[in-house]
């Protein structure tokens, strides 16, 4: 346990590590879309295509989130000086810390600020460009326009602050994150049941793709980002059959456009 924890306490100081997770978690979702896809996607050009468009966004998100990685390390280490926040207030061991460390940070960085930045019109016309793509897979997960990752950062600090999250617990919930977040958007089709069994502690393939539905009250369901109990708990879980799903927007910003980078940087500071 001292081994496992002493890795994840300093993994925010090997960024190459932490990409290798990234790289290596999309890599083989790619494969596993082409053999087990969930929907047969119509992609404007090709597949790399799209990739590119959304890998754009991915690069800038994760610029922009290195950044906050010194805000997260001064502000982790600021919390066990002080012993403020819940784990420090509890004198959790190991492995309760780690577990709530994670449920608050899933659900400030998570579920709360998701449904804020639906909730909020001027933030939900950056949060809009995720939506705006109409053919979700893997390449989408990280898809965010950059003023929204800075809003994600900025909620995900408030929950640093308010678990007391130490290091290791921050950097194994954020690593858990990104494996979740490319596994939800992945275009692949897992047995419904297991599915269905699955979305009951975290979110699911299926439960997410809930959320892209291009008509509300669908695309208003289904914040969470790893765990399921807070759609389930606060009242925003829906259930629909992937078959009866369809990807873009029924308004906001023209589907056609969808892979057009300079516009999709562009419409949240447009008149609409």
């Amino acid at each position: 346990m001292n081994t496992f924890i002493e890795y994840f306490q300093t993994l925010e100081q090997r960024p190459m590590e932490r990409m290798l997770f990234l790289v290596s978690g999309m890599l083989l979702l790619w494969l596993i879309e082409g053999a087990i896809p969930l929907l047969r996607l119509q992609y404007r050009k090709t597949k790399w295509r799209h990739a590119a468009v959304n890998f754009s966004f991915t690069v800038m998100h994760l610029v922009l989130h290195t950044g906050f990685a010194i805000l997260i390390v001064l502000l982790s280490d600021l919390c066990s000086a002080k012993s403020f926040g819940i784990v420090h207030w509890l004198q959790t061991p190991v492995w309760l810390t780690i577990l709530i460390a994670a449920l608050t940070l899933d659900f400030f960085g998570g579920w709360l600020v998701h449904i804020t930045e639906h909730k909020v019109p001027w933030m939900w016309r950056f949060h809009v460009i995720h939506h705006a793509d109409n053919n979700v897979d893997v390449t989408t997960g990280l898809r965010h326009h950059p003023v929204e990752s800075i809003f994600r950062g900025v909620f995900f600090l408030v929950g640093v602050v308010v678990a007391g999250a130490p290091m290791y617990a921050v950097m194994i919930y954020q690593t858990f994150l990104v494996l979740a977040t490319q596994f939800t958007h992945a275009n692949i089709r897992l047995p419904e049941k297991l599915d269905r069994v699955l979305s009951f502690i975290f979110v699911s393939p299926n439960m997410h793709k809930v959320h892209h539905h291009w008509q509300q009250p669908y695309t208003d369901s289904n914040y969470g980002a790893v765990f399921a109990i807070w759609d389930r708990l606060l009242g925003t879980f829906l259930r629909l059959h992937p078959s009866k799903i369809r990807y873009g927007l029924d308004r906001y910003y023209p589907n056609e456009e969808d892979e057009n980078f300079s516009g999709l940087m562009k419409a949240p500071f447009r008149k609409q």
